[in-house]
């Protein structure tokens, strides 16, 4: 349970349109269009000191991960009480994996 509610925040806060608003402060999304013609999303990171530190963690999610896992990990042997919020995320995480393979 823990692992999968790990990588759903993981994957919610890295790479999801709903949280971009969260990103937006620290990472700046651009297109441009490559030799082909077909347009390529580049991330680019904010500002420095603090903000960029957040920014690089945000554009790797073995980075973001990690503290996703530490929150998680304390979330569960400190606030039990949160502990179906945590289900709630794994259950999507499993859900977002049986999507993906099910292509």
């Amino acid at each position: 349970m823990l692992s999968l509610a790990s990588f759903r925040i993981t994957r919610l806060l890295v790479y999801d349109t709903i949280m971009e608003w969260f990103r937006a402060p620290f990472l700046e999304e651009f297109q441009q269009e490559n030799e082909e013609g077909v347009k390529e999303t580049y991330v680019k990171v904010k500002g420095a000191g603090i903000r960029a530190f957040f920014g690089e963690m945000l554009t790797c999610h073995w980075c973001t991960g990690f503290w996703v896992t530490l929150g998680v990990l304390l979330v569960y042997f400190y606030v039990p009480i949160l502990e179906p919020v945590l289900l709630l995320f794994a259950v999507s995480g499993a859900a977002a994996l049986l999507f993906h393979f099910d292509k």
